[in-house]
């Protein structure tokens, strides 16, 4: 029975929520049953015009065929034995995919996520990049034109003039090379063709969006051809910054391609290709900074904790879900040890924070801020600043050795720029400096005259400012020479080798005008010839007689000489050398069995330089001896400047391979049947974790870390079947694979760096791709992805937002100025030492984390530092050796308890994709009206490997739809696009900070809704 349109329309709306409905969250079901009623409408309203000649006659309705280099040769994707799938330019423009973090919309167990710094998670299968370290490699080959590229433009570039997006599910190693383990993400233009073209596309859209594409092909001569194309991006910001009334968030990019193309002869062509991007502007580098402030511990034991010991005694933030109301907190910055240590300072008499002139209670500088519970909506004193560069060129030739044997030589050069500044904090400190003013100090030694501080880098404010820069410079040039044969027997191969040079600087900063703050007036300070303190820039450790010297820069943020130890600076530089020669064999064993076998091998070689950072360190001016010796208070080495430490090298010589085979036959119900199973090794580089901080032993003992991490393998076991129905009219592929991984890389923030832990894991799933063309008029396209993964049995890690792991007889710690993670420690001990060593002044025990501080070391010290010898004794602790040391007497080095990971799943690793496209064009006389309508899902998965409720993140679903007119005969097409519909705003992935900042989460999340209207001409 056929529907009424009134019908239809009722149902779509009780599927879809009004404009005023408080809850955005739509039911997938709801989504479900609109898209299958848009489908049915036009199906039903014109079935008259959809009907075939003849009962069962659906010649013109065939699914177009579709070509891949899967296996580096064009070849039909039905006939791939790969799990693949693959765009076209002009399916991604009816999907309104933009970039490749929309490619998840589109390809089954797929998912993407932005991540700290300048990185991104592109993950296949829950296999991706979750390590953030300088000198790790991604797990899917993103490659141009089959040339894979480590550093790219993948999340900021949009798609243009595109011939197709590949996307290979599985192991690559064969013939995609180094770092394919989970996939190959390949985008290859369009190439210059024998014939003149140009096309225009503008369009316009909310935030005041304008966006232009082109291009222009021209055939010079019979043997030349020239391609340039570009695209422009301008619009306005998706977010908002309630402190300076500014939107952020917006974009301002454009990129050009320029393709030559030489065919003198049937056996001979070559093409050099040229690519720009550029972006500057105020993209945010990560969304919105969340954190459920800890309220503090106010008893230890049966011991009352005054307010200074309970800001020694929170961690800024805790643990709880990210959707929670009190996510939208600020942390507890009360117990930061910059901030003791600046609330504690007293300058000429007068104490630095106006609302503690006696230091009786410890402030919190954010206490009161609240947050704006919009993810879209941001409070900071410094609007981002991004500028991105990248240029690629590329050289090919293909020469035909007689009628069966092709060469291939390509060669790319590319260069990627990349800087990004924004607000540390994503929230504005309390007006916290007192006016010196007030207590008649001369303005020309006060710190806080009228109680603004003035920061060389950062300007005068009345609170905390902090920014970070995250910024890279990459080089990278590879060669690949590669042999083909197309023999009409049963045997044919593929032989080559390549090399790559890859050269990477990462520099990441943080500023905070607290840390200027000591390093002039803690540190570097003198007195004159009348006895007054004052400050000096350590240019010279001599400047400062009887105290440590420490080099603060004296330039703007955006002139920094990069010497000064005012700042956090965390510089990576790394080198890889690396070459492989492989093979692939096709024995077509029947006409319809085939064989494939594939073997690699890789030599991997990384060469890395530590710098380690200095922030707050100095050197000590003995006058007396005259000789400058380690900071005595902080322990540094130098006063200014980043010494670069000795380079090593990690090398690896590894096989990777795969073996399929596939089997053709026919069945009752198909067209065409494959049936494959497929044997897959692969491996990833392992590399180096950054140095600390260099700081005398003496003075800081950390905690022991690797200074290294192990390579990834996996092994893959798959099986999949591709199928033609229908007369052509239909294709269902399905796939089902297993993993074996062993070392996954993971990354979290601990002593300032990106530590690099390895994971055993196993992974499994299944994947169906179907696309159904209904009738000549109707496409309907579906996959669905479900995934499993699972970590190894005996795995663990310590979680830094859970030290204790539930057990009360321990409490966590803030520690001291240069000791910059966390602690744990016995609650009875920190009991005793708050008792013996008075609540009132509760700092040292700071020195129970595995470190010292200005109050004692574990070294040459002990016997004579007061507060050691106070409570440090067998009497009172009983210990047998006199003292309680947390590098031997505590968990892991005074780190924490480890976390049991067996059995969690893997970051970023929803068990559910879906998605689900719909599209009818309707002839209207000379023109086609096409309306598109696309929904997206998947299930909820976890941020990190803990997998606690801190780390879920919500299931979420997406919603687009479009409406094209289309001219062919004038070739003139206009469209009107709507993307996510509902405006939802999901936390897609988020990211755990440094103890030292307190813990918080930077957020990501999706664009906002997008409406947007195109006009396209061809020529």
């Amino acid at each position: 029975m056929m529907m009424s349109l009134r019908k239809q329309k009722k149902l779509i709306a009780q599927a879809i929520p009004t404009a005023n409905s408080s809850d955005y969250s739509t039911p997938w079901y709801s989504v479900a049953i609109a898209c299958l009623v848009i489908s049915t409408a036009p199906v039903t309203a014109f079935a008259q015009e959809q009907q075939a000649d003849e009962p069962g006659d659906y010649s013109g309705s065939a699914i177009e065929e579709v070509t891949v280099t899967a296996q580096k040769m064009e070849e039909s994707i039905q006939d791939v034995p790969i799990a693949v799938s693959a765009l076209s330019g002009d399916n991604m423009d009816a999907l309104k995919i933009e970039g490749g973090n929309e490619l998840l919309r589109a390809i089954p167990n797929v998912n993407f996520s932005k991540t700290n710094f300048s990185s991104y998670n592109f993950s296949i299968r829950g296999v991706g990049t979750q390590s953030i370290s300088a000198s790790s490699d991604p797990a899917v080959a993103v490659s141009f034109n089959n040339a894979s590229l480590i550093r790219n433009r993948l999340f900021e570039q949009e798609f243009f003039d595109v011939q197709r997006v590949e996307v290979l599910r599985g192991p690559q190693g064969t013939l995609y090379g180094r770092n394919a383990t989970a996939g190959v993400v390949n985008m290859l233009p369009i190439m210059p063709e024998d014939e003149f073209a140009s096309e225009i596309e503008m369009e316009v859209g909310n935030y005041n969006s304008k966006r232009t594409k082109g291009m222009l092909n021209i055939p010079l001569g019979e043997t030349m051809a020239f391609r340039f194309s570009g695209a422009m991006t301008k619009r306005d910001g998706f977010d908002y910054n309630t402190y300076t009334e500014n939107d952020v968030n917006d974009r301002d990019l454009y990129s050009t391609r320029a393709i030559f193309e030489w065919t003198p002869s049937d056996n001979f062509s070559a093409n050099l290709i040229w690519q720009h991007f550029e972006e500057d502007d105020k993209r945010s580098r990560t969304g919105k900074q969340l954190c459920t402030a800890d309220p503090g511990t106010t008893m230890v034991g049966e011991t009352e904790v005054s307010s200074l010991g309970t800001a020694l005694l929170n961690q800024g933030c805790v643990a709880g879900s990210l959707y929670n109301d009190a996510a939208y907190g600020t942390p507890n910055g009360s117990g930061l040890a910059y901030v003791v240590t600046a609330q504690g300072l007293i300058f000429a008499g007068y104490p630095l924070f106006k609302d503690n002139p006696d230091l009786s209670s410890w402030l919190d500088p954010y206490s009161g801020v609240e947050q704006s519970k919009d993810l879209r909506e941001i409070a900071t004193s410094y609007d981002p600043v991004f500028r991105a560069e990248n240029d690629l060129i590329q050289l090919n030739f293909e020469w035909g050795l007689g009628d069966s044997l092709t060469f291939y030589s390509q060669t790319t050069y590319a260069k990627d720029d990349y800087y990004s500044s924004q607000d540390y904090n994503r929230y504005v400190s309390n007006a916290l400096f007192s006016d010196s003013n007030e207590y008649g100090i001369d303005p020309d030694v006060a710190i806080s005259p009228g109680g603004i501080y003035t920061d060389p880098q950062l300007g005068p404010s009345d609170g905390i400012l902090a920014v970070d820069i995250s910024r890279s410079d990459n080089k990278q040039w590879s060669q690949e020479f590669r042999l083909q044969t197309a023999f009409d027997g049963p045997w044919n191969f593929a032989v080559g080798a390549n090399y790559l040079d890859f050269k990477t600087q990462d520099d990441y900063f943080v500023f905070n005008n607290l840390f200027t703050m000591i390093a002039e007036y803690v540190y570097s300070n003198s007195t004159d010839e009348d006895g007054n303190l004052i400050t000096v820039n350590c240019t010279d450790p001599t400047d400062v007689a009887g105290g440590e010297c420490m080099y603060v820069d004296p330039n703007s943020l955006d002139n920094i000489d990069e010497m000064g130890h005012n700042y956090f600076l965390s510089r990576n530089l790394v080198e890889t050398n690396s070459w492989a020669v492989f093979g692939e064999a096709y024995w077509q064993i029947t006409d319809d069995v085939k064989l494939t076998t594939g073997l690699r091998y890789t030599d991997d070689e990384k060469t890395t330089t530590p710098v380690p950072s200095q922030l707050l360190l100095g050197t000590y001016y003995d006058e007396e001896d005259g000789v400058i010796e380690t900071g005595s208070t902080s322990g540094g080495y130098t006063h200014m400047g980043y010494p670069e430490g000795e380079e090593f090298s990690q090398g690896w010589q590894e096989y990777t391979g795969r073996a399929v085979l596939d089997w053709r036959t026919d069945t009752p119900f198909t067209d065409d049947t494959m049936f494959y199973v497929s044997f897959a090794h692969g491996y990833k580089g392992g590399g180096s974790n950054p140095p600390r901080a260099e700081i005398d032993p003496a003075r800081v003992q950390y905690q022991p870390l690797p200074n290294t991490f192990e390579p990834e393998f996996v092994n893959s076991l798959e099986f999949g079947t591709k199928n033609v129905l229908l007369d052509g009219r239909l294709n269902l592929n399905a796939t089902a694979f297993y993993y074996d991984y062993t070392d996954y890389q993971v990354s979290q923030i601990v002593d300032r760096i990106a530590l690099n832990e390895n994971f055993d894991a196993e992974s499994m799933g299944l994947e169906l791709e179907l696309a159904w063309q209904m009738t000549e008029n109707t496409r309907v396209n579906m996959n669905v992805g479900y995934l499993k993964t699972r970590i190894a049995e005996g795995e663990e890690s310590i979680d830094v937002m859970d030290r204790t792991q539930g057990n009360e007889d321990w409490i966590v710690l803030r520690p001291s100025l240069q000791v910059p993670s966390n602690c744990i420690a016995p609650v009875d001990i920190v009991e005793q030492a708050l008792t013996l060593v008075g609540n009132a002044n509760p700092l040292p025990i700071w020195a129970l984390c595995a470190g010292s501080s200005q109050y004692g070391s574990y070294s040459d010290d002990i016997e004579t530092n007061f507060y050691w010898n106070q409570w440090m004794d067998l009497a009172s602790l009983g210990y047998e050796d006199g003292q309680y040391n947390p590098l031997t007497d505590a968990p892991n080095g005074g780190r924490g308890f480890s976390a049991d990971l067996g059995g969690n799943e893997l970051p970023n690793s929803p068990n559910l994709t879906f998605n689900l496209a719909v599209e009818h064009v309707i002839p209207l006389a000379d023109w086609e009206l096409a309306l598109r309508a696309d929904y997206y899902r998947q299930s909820e998965s976890y941020a990190r490997v803990y997998n606690t409720e801190y780390d879920r993140l919500k299931a979420w679903d997406n919603f687009n739809a479009s409406v094209t007119l289309t001219h062919p005969i004038s070739e003139l097409q206009m469209q009107l696009y709507v993307k996510n519909i509902f405006d939802d705003t999901p936390i897609t992935g988020a990211f755990t900070n440094s103890d030292d900042s307190g813990l918080t989460t930077n957020v990501f999340t999706l664009d906002p809704r997008i409406i947007g209207f195109s006009l396209n001409k061809r020529f």
